[in-house]
């Protein structure tokens, strides 16, 4: 099988040195067949985007794709043209040499009952890498393989228009993972009062001028996980599940697979604006590092946390500089010997280059706006909004200190206070040349995952307040107009509220059956009762947030697809862990999670412990320059081409006169900033 396209569609276990895939048959009929190339009709590019491509025969061994004897075309050859001009080689139209020949074998799985029998289907590769090229003049072009004494594949790319003009001078990307519309609904009945069904105040998010809606499928699945749908958001290209930054191919080596320029790499490349990136997850996870990343395996943490600070070192591939602010949690990959890159000490990596290192809040606020900052605040996922501010004592005991010591990080800043601290320092090094600002609020998915609705409802209020606040730091900074901000989701879950719960009530039944009945549906579902004050207690957390966490009548919510648990609704004093391993290795009720509920049948496989992400399209909210171009409903890699055309990062250069249209030579990078 050949793939115009630099990747293939395999699916399943890629964990690293396990390179058996295991997938079900009916998706595989759906994305290839063995033996012959599979071509995507569609592909697009932003003018001067650099990128790799690799193409690949396939010829399986055995199985019901076997072709050829096991012998795949070592002599395919490759050529591309643009519409209406002479077709090239591929190595010809870029100015490249012909690249060397690559040969490998992989096995796979070709459905469920292969996987039960253990008779995986071996497949030997041929391959060619064209690395680092860049398409520079809009229009169609048609790719052609040709393979195996005269069969032939054709696929089309488009070059989008080009946009040279920078409209924003600085773009604000937040980002609420797993976060649905739904979700933004049931944050609002939890924190702002209603007179007659009629709100008396309102979420940051409801007072932004545009909204839109964006789809979210992967390559290689209509559910998408953070991976691929972060880079689709960066890079403008979709990708396969667990993939950063490149179109998944089936080599050994998960960091070679073909690379796609992110926005990041593009903006420090042509304009040299500053960077940064802050989240509440381990800042090694998919979305922060999707900035800069480049591996078909999301948990080759060491490697992307390497990324992030030095940039791809083999290729010869993009330096974005390194991160002027970078902000969050997961000390494990920056403590020596932990899980850092080689077991380097990566707080003293980036301190050589310049870095401030902060371990919690004070030292974060002490830091020099004048200088690159790196805070990494815990172990792990920060703690969420609801235990920092409602049940502190949950963090009390956990060991989870950045400096690697055996005790808890009590002094952590929230995710407000990294943002507004970002937009400080960005905005100082930044200048004249503007800035880059990734802000992910990454345990509104996490939560969602655990069942765990009021912590991730309250790590969404917190984003909304953090929101609020960047908006009066911008009119403070006196650079609100000319800074795009970008409200959004990789994904979704399919969550939703559909009455009330009487929680009193259902405390004093006895069965599973008697505590279902304290759900109230329709006119028994009630109004809101987190929005009055509770007897005896103040939560002191702001206007923007719940006054009562804990009101006797709470949300009945749930999500579509969940393992076995019991549920109680209402807020937990603990984070939950809704279902347990068994012996047999397989997925139960946890017997300590909320014991008092009733038990919910799972919708999941049942190897599955976690809720899992959906379908749904999720939201885009916009204000500033440009704005009115998020309005619709469209692609999620349409959102890195209308932040792209908005910094004017579609650029003519280099472009020959002659039939190719490609890439001469290099634009000349600019300078990182030290």
């Amino acid at each position: 099988m050949g793939d115009v396209l630099a990747r293939l569609r395999f699916v399943g276990d890629l964990s690293d040195g396990n390179w058996t895939r295991m997938a079900p048959a009916a998706r595989l009929l759906r994305t290839h067949v063995l033996g012959r190339p599979y071509v995507i009709p569609e592909r697009d590019f932003l003018p001067g985007q650099e990128f790799d491509i690799r193409f690949e025969i396939h010829a399986p061994k055995n199985g019901s794709e076997a072709y050829n004897n096991g012998v795949p075309d070592e002599k395919f050859t490759a050529t591309i043209a643009k519409d209406g001009h002479k077709e090239q080689s591929i190595a010809e139209f870029f100015k490249q040499s012909e690249p060397a020949l690559e040969k490998w074998t992989f096995s796979w799985f070709e459905d469920l009952f292969a996987q039960d029998a253990k008779t995986p289907s071996v497949v030997n590769v041929a391959s060619k890498a064209y690395r680092r090229v860049a398409l520079y003049e809009p229009g169609d072009y048609t790719v052609t393989l040709n393979y195996y004494n005269g069969k032939k594949t054709t696929a089309k790319w488009t070059v989008r228009p080009l946009a040279t003009k920078k409209k924003a001078k600085n773009v604000i990307f937040f980002i609420g993972d797993g976060m649905t519309t739904n979700m933004i609904t049931a944050a609002r009945l939890l924190a702002h009062k209603t007179v007659n069904g009629r709100y008396q105040t309102l979420l940051s998010l409801d007072e932004f001028p545009v909204l839109g809606h964006q789809m979210t499928h992967s390559i290689d699945s209509y559910i998408t996980d953070s991976a691929n749908s972060a880079s689709a958001l960066y890079t403008g290209h979709k990708s396969s599940v667990n993939a950063l930054g490149v179109y998944a191919d089936s080599s050994a080596d998960p960091l070679d697979d073909p690379k796609v320029e992110t926005i990041v790499e593009l903006l420090v490349r042509i304009w040299g604006s500053a960077w940064g990136a802050v989240s509440t997850a381990f800042m090694a996870d998919a979305t922060p590092t999707a900035l800069t990343a480049h591996s078909r395996l999301r948990s080759r943490y060491a490697a992307v946390v390497d990324q992030v600070l030095n940039g791809v070192s083999n290729y010869t591939w993009t330096n974005h500089g390194g991160p002027d602010a970078y902000f969050g949690g997961g000390a494990e990959q920056f403590i020596a010997g932990s899980g850092s890159p080689g077991g380097k000490d990566f707080y003293a990596e980036f301190a050589k280059k310049g870095y401030s290192v902060s371990w919690n809040k004070t030292a974060l606020q002490a830091a020099p706006n004048d200088k690159k900052a790196l805070g990494i605040f815990c172990k792990s996922n920060l703690p969420v909004w609801l235990d920092r501010n409602i049940f502190p004592d949950n963090i009390k005991t956990l060991k989870n200190d950045p400096s690697g010591a055996d005790s808890a990080a009590l002094d952590l800043p929230g995710f407000k206070d990294m943002t507004l601290k970002a937009v400080d320092i960005l905005h100082k090094r930044g200048d004249k040349k503007g800035f880059f600002l990734m802000a992910e609020a990454a345990s509104i998915d996490k939560q969602m995952h655990a069942l765990d609705y009021d912590r991730a409802l309250g790590d969404l209020l917190e984003m909304d307040d953090t929101i609020r606040a960047t908006i009066e730091k911008l009119k403070a900074l006196n650079i609100l107009d000319e800074t795009l901000i970008v409200v959004s989701a990789d994904h979704g879950h399919g969550f939703d509220v559909f009455g009330s719960s009487d929680t009193k009530y259902a405390a004093a039944q006895h069965d599973d059956r008697g505590k279902r009945n304290a759900i109230g549906v329709y006119q028994n579902s009630g109004l809101s009762q987190y929005t009055q004050p509770k007897e005896g207690v103040s939560y002191g957390t702001g206007a923007n947030f719940p006054l009562n966490w804990d009101p006797r009548y709470v949300i009945a919510a749930g999500l579509g697809a969940n393992p076995d648990h019991r549920e109680t609704f209402g807020v937990g004093k603990k984070p939950r862990t809704p279902a347990s391993v068994g012996a047999n290795g397989e997925v139960y009720v946890n017997p300590t999670d909320r014991p008092e509920g009733f038990v919910v049948n799972g919708t999941l496989p049942t190897n599955e412990a976690q809720g899992v992400h959906s379908l749904t399209d999720v939201p885009v909210y916009a204000r500033g320059p440009c704005q009115e171009t998020f309005g619709g409903t469209y692609n999620n890699i349409d959102v890195f081409y209308k932040i792209a055309n908005c910094l004017g990062l579609g650029q003519p250069k280099n472009v020959t006169s002659g039939a190719g249209g490609g890439c001469v030579s290099k634009p000349k990078p600019n300078k990182p900033r030290a």
